[in-house]
């Protein structure tokens, strides 16, 4: 088994590296790639080391997985090249989410979308939809879901490392009374919220928005669900929320929805009514694997209405776990 780890040294690149380590990947070789200016330069792979080589020269011939982190561009030159030479890629661009296709996959939510690969490629789905299907999907099982309408509070490790540098240094300049200058953001994230992610589209959405809708509709497989989204950025490094507010098809309890994601695989549930007693990006998600859901709640303003607070740490399993998970689905098949 030959694993290619495509955008090696981006922060997407480097934990999936590290995740395949932890979890004993049964690779016989793992080649990292980037860009040519990144090339000859290392990774950490466990307690090895990898010399990262240059995507643009390589060969993919005898590589059997590619995880692609580097963008949507460089998916579109590059996974289908890898494909034709007989790889399975696992992208986690936007760039074949929405493709009839190619597989849009959550581990826990939807492995059997895996029994027909017809391009050679798979996608990993937005980080902020992979925590939310963790979530709600066995509710959409158990009594089907009519309308979900969701705010995020996304962390600035989701638009990439000169982001995260970015809220360091605004904050170190702020705490000096020094100005903070904007480049990766519009404006100042430190101290700040920002309501934009993604581009503005005709309908006064943004992709990022959007995104929430058209994965969600494919990954359940149901388009008649109707679902509102506003994308929020938030100064945290790691961990996105969700505060989601669901409107079911038939009725459902409070202490079934508890019950349903106590049972679901991939999520953990903290919902105690008290000070602390819910999960928080920073004490709960960052660095962990799971999608930790909370402060659930029937909607006193909808007869069928449920209330949750959904966290995760959005490089972990909303981006690279999710790959390994899926490259782990792939070499179990039989």
């Amino acid at each position: 088994m030959k694993v290619a780890v495509v955008g090696a040294t981006g922060a997407v690149g480097e934990v999936m590296l590290s995740i395949l380590a932890e979890r004993k990947f049964p690779a016989d070789e793992v080649v990292a790639l980037a860009s040519e200016r990144s090339a000859g330069s290392e990774v950490e792979y466990g307690n090895r080391k990898l010399t990262v080589r240059d995507l643009a020269s390589f060969d993919p011939v005898g590589v059997d997985i590619a995880l692609f982190s580097a963008g949507g561009e460089t998916s579109k030159a590059y996974a289908p090249k890898f494909a034709a030479a007989g790889a399975i890629v696992i992208d986690n661009s936007s760039a074949f989410r929405q493709d009839p296709d190619v597989p849009l996959v959550v581990s826990e939510v939807n492995p059997e979308a895996l029994n027909d690969i017809p391009k050679g490629i798979v996608a990993n789905p937005n980080c902020s939809t992979m925590q939310l299907m963790v979530a709600i999907a066995p509710i959409h099982r158990k009594v089907g879901i009519e309308r979900l309408n969701i705010a995020t509070y996304q962390s600035v490790s989701g638009t990439g490392k000169r982001a995260m540098e970015e809220l360091g240094k605004q904050t170190a300049d702020l705490l000096n009374f020094n100005a903070a200058e904007p480049s990766v953001y519009p404006v100042q994230i430190a101290f700040n919220v920002i309501p934009h992610g993604g581009d503005f589209l005709d309908n006064g959405y943004t992709s990022e928005e959007m995104k929430l809708v058209w994965e969600t509709r494919k990954i359940l497989g149901d388009p008649s669900i109707q679902i509102n989204a506003t994308v929020v950025r938030v100064p945290v490094f790691f961990g996105h929320s969700e505060a989601v507010a669901i409107e079911t098809r038939e009725k459902i309890s409070a202490a079934e929805v508890r019950q349903l994601i106590d049972q679901a695989p991939g999520a953990e549930l903290v919902d105690m009514r008290e000070p602390g007693g819910y999960p928080t990006p920073v004490t709960h998600a960052s660095g962990n694997d799971a999608v930790f859901v909370g402060r659930i709640r029937e909607d006193i303003s909808h007869p069928r209405g449920i209330n949750m607070w959904v966290v995760s740490d959005n490089i972990r399993k909303g981006a690279a776990l999710n790959a390994v998970q899926i490259a782990e689905l792939i070499a179990n098949k039989p």
